[in-house]
C-alpha cells in the first residue's frame, strides 16, 4: 500500500512539474512572439534610424536600453531583431519538418531497400557536425535570411526522420491499419491520415525544440558575420556589435543575449512540458 501511495505521490508530482514548466513555457514564447509581432507599435524609433548626437548613449528615458555605435535605439533594434530571429526559427523548421517526417513516413512504411538507402543517407549526414555543415554550405552561398532559413532546415531534418520512421514502424502494425489495407485506402491516405496523425505528439515536440534550436544556429551563424548582414537587425549580430565595447557599452551585448537566452529557455521548457505530458507512463488518474 505504501509503495502503491509513493508510486502515486510520484506521478501526481511529474504532471504537476509539467504543467508548470508548460505554463511558464506557454508564458514565455508568448510574450516573445507578441513583442516580436507588435514590433513596429511598440519600437520608440524605425530600427535603423541614426541618432548621431546619442552615440553609446546608456539606457535612459528616450532610449529604454540605450543606443550603439551608430546611434540606433537598441529597444527597436531588439524588437525587430526577434522578428527575424522567429521567424527564422519557424520557417527552418518547417522545412525540416517537413522533409523529415516525409522521408520517415516512407522508410518506415515500406521498409527494405527503401528504407536502407534513406537511413544510410541519414547516417552518413549524421558524420557531419550539424554546424560546421551549415558553415560548409553557407559559405557557398550569399548570406541573406532566405539562404540562412533554407540552410538550417535543409541540414537538421535526420533527426526528425529517425524519429518518424520508429513510430511508423510500430503503428504499421496496428489493427487500424491493417483494416485501411483491407478497405483499398490508397497508400498516401494510410500514411498522412491514419499512421501521421498517430505520430504527431513526438513530431510536434520535436518541432518546439528544433525551434530553439534554429534560433540559437542563427544567432550564431549572424554572429560570425554569416547570417543576416546589416542593417537588419538580428539578435546575433547585435551581439556581433557589442563585443567590441563590451566594457564601455555592456547594454549593446547584455539585452540581445538575454533575450536568446530567454526565448531558447521558453521553447525549451514548452517542448520538454510536451513530452512529459504525452508521456504514456503519466497518463493514469489518481483521483
Amino acid at each position: 500500500m505504501a509503495e502503491t501511495r509513493s508510486s502515486a505521490k510520484d506521478y501526481v508530482l511529474a504532471w504537476l512539474g509539467a504543467y508548470g514548466k508548460l505554463g511558464l513555457g506557454v508564458s514565455i514564447v508568448l510574450v516573445m512572439s507578441l513583442a516580436a509581432l507588435l514590433a513596429p507599435f511598440l519600437a520608440q524609433y524605425p530600427p535603423n534610424e541614426l541618432h548621431l548626437a546619442h552615440i553609446l548613449e546608456a539606457p535612459s528615458a528616450d532610449f529604454l536600453l540605450g543606443t550603439d555605435r551608430l546611434g540606433r535605439d537598441v529597444f527597436s533594434r531588439l524588437l525587430y531583431g526577434g522578428r527575424v530571429s522567429l521567424w527564422v526559427g519557424f520557417v527552418a523548421v518547417g522545412i525540416s519538418i517537413s522533409i523529415g517526417t516525409c522521408l520517415g513516413l516512407i522508410g518506415g512504411y515500406f521498409r527494405g531497400l527503401v528504407d536502407e538507402v534513406i537511413m544510410r543517407f541519414v547516417d552518413v549526414m549524421l558524420c557531419f557536425p550539424s554546424f560546421f555543415l551549415i558553415l560548409a554550405v553557407i559559405a557557398f552561398w550569399e548570406p541573406d535570411l532566405t539562404n540562412i532559413m533554407l540552410v538550417i532546415g535543409l541540414t537538421s531534418w535526420m533527426g526528425v526522420t529517425r524519429l518518424v520512421r520508429a513510430e511508423t514502424l510500430s503503428l504499421r502494425e496496428r489493427d487500424f491499419v491493417a483494416q485501411a489495407r483491407l478497405c483499398g485506402s490508397p497508400t498516401r491516405v494510410i500514411l498522412f491520415t491514419h499512421i501521421l496523425r498517430n505520430a504527431m505528439a513526438p513530431v510536434l515536440i520535436s518541432a518546439t525544440l528544433g525551434v530553439a534550436g534554429a534560433i540559437l544556429i542563427e544567432s550564431s551563424l549572424s554572429f560570425l558575420g554569416l547570417g543576416v548582414q546589416p542593417p537588419e537587425a538580428s539578435w546575433g549580430n547585435m551581439l556581433m556589435d557589442g563585443k567590441n565595447v563590451i566594457e564601455t557599452a555592456p547594454w549593446l551585448s547584455l539585452y540581445p543575449g538575454l533575450a536568446i537566452l530567454v526565448t531558447v529557455l521558453g521553447y525549451n521548457l514548452l517542448g520538454e512540458s510536451l513530452r512529459d505530458l504525452f508521456d504514456p507512463r503519466l497518463k493514469h488518474r489518481f483521483f
